[in-house]
């Protein structure tokens, strides 16, 4: 088998197109919990500590060096804001999951042929 030919059997592998899938739609959700995060929580965020801005927010070190911890306050809002979103999406994908396996599938036209033979000879006297 030659290395093409092993290359195009690993990337036809139903579980790599999936990861492929996977990524793509985690970048797309990625960038909507990104604008969500700076158009809609930051400000209100601003509105609640109006005279701090995360992104400058700093704790000098040694002359001009600085640590920047409003970067890492602003990442941590982030992770939580998307944590909380993916978890949403997870429990309405499961609750909608559920209802789908609580429903009963409608009997076949065999079992239903089956279930009414055996309705008829229940009739009949033994």
């Amino acid at each position: 088998m030659g290395l093409a030919s092993e290359f195009k059997a690993f990337i036809m592998r139903g579980n790599v197109v999936d990861l492929a899938v996977g990524v793509v739609i985690g970048t797309a959700f990625g960038k909507i919990v990104e604008a969500m995060v700076v158009g809609i929580f930051t400000p209100v965020i601003g509105l609640l500590t109006p005279s701090v801005k995360f992104d400058q927010v700093t704790i000098p070190v040694y002359g001009e060096s600085k640590i920047a911890i409003g970067l890492l306050i602003q990442a941590v809002i982030n992770f939580v804001i998307i944590g909380a979103c993916l978890f949403s999406v997870v429990k309405v994908m499961n609750a909608m999951r559920k209802k789908e396996e609580a429903a009963p599938a409608e009997p076949s036209a065999t079992e239903k042929l089956l279930a009414e033979i055996r309705d008829e000879l229940k009739k009949r006297p033994a």
